[in-house]
């Protein structure tokens, strides 16, 4: 989950490093350092725990006039956060330095080796075996010296190499780790990162290695080879999204911009997406046949988009009546589930990398499944071992807590949810169109919701002095409990649990006192009055009450101690407008405890390791 970076061109390497390294921090922040020649056969390394700011403040007062170099910034795995275990690391004469993302599974035994041929190792990581790797089959040519040390290689990696011997060159390679490079022609540079956030700037134009590939980069270009370093030619992939978007724009954290961002997100991802009652969505290449056969549908995700998927089970089991199982994708990896060809499997990533979701995807297929993936990123893992991919348009997201993404997510699967429906005979157009209209309205009553924060600011502090909170709801209302609760132990460090309010006299209801403050979804559905019967039994437990309420409920208003209105819609309409007060909620009581809400501990943006 680390991040990684490299640039060779015309201008001062060491400033392009570090903006690229600000751009990847949400992959990881427990520590973060550069790489980069002297110009008299050496190599100036720089490392500091912390954030990427530390190392910025150390670069400043440094004479670094390099124009090539590779960067890092770290999600500890292997070793602690320290100096000591913060790439780059470098082998024993200090001529090749690395950076890598991954995880290294046989390090121990290569360490061994190494070591007993007198390799000394100065970290706890993982990674040092590779420069060390490097430094034992160099003899002249970094390519081959990296074809080589892959072959001895376990696990998952993402690594780039520099040689004090060949300042004209960064050799990279990956194998399920992401990789993107670039060449910006009019700057004469080549550029590598972990993520385009980090190139985008310089060019827009990119290859995404795959798994096996090397790429050599110069100022006069990139070349690839495959694995037995034959030249091959891969494809270009143009990526045009906003570059305001790594920006926080005038707010005071990425986290809140990407909340208001929302109502464009789901615009954006609904657009166009039915005419004349039809739902189109000719990105799922299935003909009527196809979708006869399908006799069941298979969600997999992992945390918030595992989430998203609770929502289109209820969706696609009420409008198409087909069966649907959602997994979490880590689970669904490691046993036998029952998956055939008449089987369609919908894996969801934001990153388009997470490696157990990728893996689940690599399981379902090789048992004949459909499967298609739904995913943020242009040209990620995920859409390359699909069969198709749908695209939700919530543009760069930053912040490591997922929220446009997630409302996202949940409009496009309200859109295969229709589609679904409809082919299988069991919406009209008319009906579509009812649908479609109501899910047009959502963005509209997001903007409505982000008028008014004061009555989800007073909440925030009645639940910041809590030692737990609990969340409920029924039916959509618990699919999103589950969301709520995770983002306000994603940012808050508060713990939280989600349960359907009925399950409350099944064991919960024994945690509930004073302390532990309760959030409970009451929006209009046909289960509403049930769920205000259990707020009823949480109040007799002398719990507080955070509603989330339909605009014009009286009786949330009587009985909670907070009310977080949003306007009324559809019932599952609110699986979009009620997910925002949850989101800001979390917020405001991560700041009431000091908290940085962009960059919450022990966590990074995308999951790409096991």
């Amino acid at each position: 989950m680390c991040g990684i970076v490299g640039y060779i061109g015309r201008e001062k390497a060491s400033d392009i490093l570090i903006e690229g390294l600000h751009r990847l921090e949400y992959r990881g922040y427990d520590s973060a350092g550069i790489a980069v020649p002297t110009g008299d056969g050496a190599l100036e390394v720089i490392r500091r725990e912390g954030k990427v700011e530390e190392l910025e403040r150390a670069c400043a007062a440094r004479e670094l006039p390099a124009t090539m170099g590779i960067g890092h910034t770290r999600w500890a795995t292997h070793g602690r956060p320290s100096e000591t275990n913060a790439h780059p690391h470098i082998d024993c004469e200090g001529k090749i330095a690395i950076v890598h993302n991954g995880i290294i599974e046989n390090y121990v035994q290569l360490r061994d080796e190494l070591k007993a041929e007198g390799h000394t190792f100065r970290s706890e990581t993982d990674t040092e075996i590779v420069a060390h790797l490097l430094e034992k089959y160099y003899d002249g040519d970094l390519v081959a010296a990296m074809a080589k040390t892959v072959t001895r290689l376990e696990g998952a990696y993402g690594i780039a190499a520099i040689h004090v011997d060949h300042p004209d060159q960064i050799v990279v390679t990956r194998k399920d780790s992401p990789i993107v490079v670039g060449y910006a022609a009019e700057q004469q540079a080549s550029l590598l990162a972990s993520d385009i956030v980090a190139v985008m700037n310089y060019t827009r134009d990119v290859i995404f290695l795959e798994d096996g590939q090397i790429a050599k980069l110069t100022r006069e270009g990139i070349t690839c080879y495959d694995g037995n370093l034959a030249p091959i030619e891969p494809a270009l992939t143009h990526v045009d999204w906003d570059a305001e978007s790594a920006e926080r724009g005038g707010y005071p954290d990425f986290m809140l911009k990407e909340i208001f961002e929302q109502p464009r997100a789901v615009r954006d991802t609904i657009a166009g997406a039915v005419k004349n009652g039809r739902v189109l969505l000719d990105e799922l290449d299935l003909d009527d046949d196809d979708i006869e056969a399908i006799d069941s549908v298979y969600i997999i995700g992992c945390g918030t988009s595992y989430h998203a998927g609770l929502v289109a089970r209820e969706l696609i089991e009420r409008w198409a009546r087909i069966p649907v199982s959602v997994e979490v994708a880590s689970e669904f990896r490691y046993r036998d589930p029952i998956v055939g060809s008449n089987t369609l499997v919908i894996a969801i990533s934001q990153s388009g990398e997470t490696a157990d979701t990728l893996a689940a995807v690599r399981i379902a297929r090789a048992k004949g499944a459909q499967v298609f993936a739904v995913t943020n990123c242009v040209g990620s893992r995920i859409t390359r071992e699909s069969d198709g991919v749908l695209y939700v348009r919530a543009n760069m997201e930053i912040s490591v807590a997922a929220t446009k993404s997630f409302l996202a997510q949940i409009a496009c699967l309200m859109l295969i949810a229709m589609f679904l429906g409809q082919k299988k005979g069991r919406l009209t157009t008319r009906q579509v169109n009812s649908l479609y209209y109501d899910l047009r309205e959502t963005p509209s009553q997001i903007e409505d919701i982000l008028q008014d924060t004061a009555e989800i600011e007073k909440a925030a502090k009645l639940i910041a002095k809590a030692h737990s909170v609990m969340y409920v709801g029924r039916g959509i209302g618990s699919t999103i409990c589950y969301e709520g609760a995770l983002k306000l132990k994603e940012i808050s460090y508060l713990h939280a649990e989600a349960y359907p309010a009925g399950e409350l006299k099944h064991g919960p209801i024994a945690l509930l006192d004073e302390t532990v403050p309760v959030v409970a979804v009451v929006t209009d559905s046909p289960t509403r009055m049930q769920t205000l019967s259990n707020v009823q039994e949480i109040l007799a437990r002398k719990s507080h009450v955070v509603a989330v309420a339909t605009e014009g409920d009286e009786e949330a208003a009587r009985i909670a101690d907070c009310v977080l209105y949003v306007p009324p819609c559809k019932d599952w309409c609110s699986a979009i407008t009620a997910s925002v007060p949850l989101q800001l909620l979390a917020r405001y009581v991560a700041l009431e405890r000091g908290c940085d809400v962009d960059h919450p501990r022990n966590l990074a943006k995308s999951v790409t390791v096991e």
